[in-house]
Order: structure tokens, then C-alpha cells, then sequence
């Protein structure tokens, strides 16, 4: 698990040891989160007018948030940012290039005016990391760990930056939705997605597993710390007690892995399978969304060990 030619939190390479566990083969898709909503009335974070209670931490004096400003929403992309005053001098340049969207929710991807009818297939976004919680609840599954998703990402491959191999682009042929060109000023489209495509658009990886790379971030279990690869355990590792996050300290972050269509190759590189993210957990963006996990039974685990004797 890990790199050690990616970022500072992907070191060190260690070796983990997982239980047997199932993962499903694709993100939640609108379909199927639409399923869970007309089952149970749940409603997502982004569809919760916020209280300024909601953002102690987050802002420096949350009585001076604008009342007009307290209403339902999301972040998105805002590709009509300042290129004037846009710098890239600091850890969190990227927070230039995003916006508050009024009425962004999973049903409404790009803001109020827009609709998922013909994106059934593609991955809900907009799902903060209690959303997805809900769902696995619901769907009698659980969000998977960071060691998992690393795991089945990779496919059977060792020490390969994609699920796929050593290439981005093998033979010239795209097999991840990201962003091609220099972010965030051009994105070339090469792939032919500006946001979303279908969950399984393109080929699944040696465990039959689809969009392990790229297309939108997903949630994983874990606490975020960038120094847990020095102390992790080496069974089944459930992540870290706490989080902690240098660029933004004292905001609890949640680990998410994959990347997005929002990854170029001069910013995160987040579509390789060892590259991490993390999420502030009350948030939902554009581009995140998640799948699930389920560990295998109890008698099935005890199976496989008497095999392997």
C-alpha cells in the first residue's frame, strides 16, 4: 500500500493484511440513490437549509454570515473565476476556483436549473459523508476503508500507479474520466466528459471492478492524517483515532480516494491508486460520490483461512 514517487502521505509502502470483503463493482449511481430516497425520505445535507450553528469552526465569526446566504446548496466548480487575481502561491489555491451554488443538490448536479434525468447511470454527487452512511445503512453495507479501497483499486496489479498499469493513456485510448489539459484554466475534453459519464463507460480492472479511477471522488471510513502510513497496523487497518489536516487545522476531514473528472496531470493526479484526498464530512461537492462495501461472513472468512493452511 502506498508510493513512494507520489505525495509525502503516500509514504511509506507498507504491507497490509485485509479480511475478505465484497465491494460493489460501480459508484452509487442517481438511480440507485434514487431508489433509497423514494424508499426512505431521506434528505441529503445539501437540501438542509444550514444554520450558522452549522459552520462554528468553518468560518472565522459565523454571525457574519449574510442571512441571504443561509440557504440550501452545493459546490461546484465556477469556471467563470477571477483569472485576474488568481494565484497558485498556497495550499489552498483550489478554493479560487470553486462556489456556493443556491439549490446544487444530487437531483440538481450543476444548480437548480439542472436535472439528473438523463444521468440515471451516472454517480450521485453532492453526498456529504453522513449521505453516504445513510445509504450503506440502508443497503445493509458500510462505507469501505482506505486499505480496502487501495486494495481492490489496484486489481491484482503490484506497485502499478493505475488500475489498469503503468500507463495513463495506453496506446492512445482513455480509460479514466479526467481532466485533460492545464487546470483550471483549459480543459481539452479529450475524453469526451466536461463532468460525469456512466459509471461503467469504461473497462473494469483484474477484480471486475468499474471507475476505480477518475470520474468522481469517493468516501472512504477513514479518519484523514497525512503521517498514518508510518504507524499503521498491518491487519485490517481502520484508519487513525482522529483526523488531522496541516493546511487547514482543527477541520475534521474524512479520507476520499480515485479522483475525479476535476484531475489533471499538473494538479492532484488523484486518478492513481495511490494517490489521497480528504472531504470535510458535512460537505458534498460536485465530484465526490462513493460506493460500498460488505465484509464477508464470518464462517466464509474462517473458510478461506483453513484453505490457505
Amino acid at each position: 500500500m502506498g508510493s513512494d514517487d507520489g505525495f509525502p502521505d503516500e509514504q511509506p509502502i507498507h504491507r497490509v493484511i485485509l479480511s475478505g470483503f465484497w465491494l460493489d463493482e460501480s459508484e452509487v449511481t442517481n438511480r440507485q440513490f434514487q431508489e433509497f430516497v423514494a424508499a426512505t425520505g431521506y434528505q441529503t445535507v445539501a437540501e438542509r437549509t444550514p444554520r450558522r450553528e452549522d459552520f462554528v469552526g468553518q468560518v472565522p465569526d459565523v454571525n457574519e454570515i449574510p442571512e441571504e446566504n443561509l440557504v440550501a446548496g452545493s459546490i461546484c466548480y465556477n469556471p467563470n473565476f477571477d483569472r485576474q487575481s488568481f494565484r497558485k502561491d498556497g495550499p489552498l489555491w483550489p478554493y479560487q476556483v470553486w462556489q456556493y451554488v443556491k439549490g446544487a443538490s444530487w437531483r440538481h448536479p450543476g444548480g437548480p436549473d439542472t436535472s439528473i434525468a438523463d444521468r440515471l447511470d451516472h454517480p450521485v454527487v453532492h453526498v456529504s459523508y453522513e449521505d453516504a452512511q445513510a445509504y450503506a445503512k440502508w443497503a445493509q453495507k458500510r462505507l469501505p476503508t482506505e486499505a480496502e479501497w487501495e486494495y481492490a483499486a489496484r486489481g491484482g496489479l503490484t506497485r502499478q500507479p493505475y488500475p489498469w498499469g503503468g500507463e495513463l493513456c495506453p496506446s492512445g485510448e482513455w480509460r479514466s474520466n479526467i481532466w485533460q489539459g492545464n487546470f483550471p484554466d483549459e480543459n481539452t475534453n479529450a475524453d469526451g466528459f466536461l463532468t460525469t459519464c456512466a459509471v461503467k463507460h469504461y473497462p473494469p480492472n483484474g477484480y471486475g471492478l468499474f471507475g476505480m479511477s477518475g470520474n468522481v471522488w469517493e468516501w472512504c471510513a477513514d479518519f484523514y492524517r497525512p503521517d498514518y502510513y508510518a504507524r499503521s497496523p498491518r491487519h485490517d487497518p481502520p484508519g487513525p483515532l482522529d483526523s488531522q489536516d496541516p493546511n487547514e487545522p482543527g477541520v475534521i476531514k474524512r479520507v476520499q480516494r480515485g479522483g475525479s473528472f476535476m484531475c489533471s496531470d499538473n494538479y492532484c493526479t488523484g486518478y492513481r491508486v495511490s494517490a489521497r484526498m480528504k472531504g470535510e464530512p458535512s460537505s458534498g461537492t460536485f465530484h465526490c460520490g462513493f460506493r460500498c462495501a460488505r465484509s464477508l461472513p464470518a464462517e466464509s472468512q474462517d473458510a478461506k483461512a483453513s484453505e490457505s493452511r
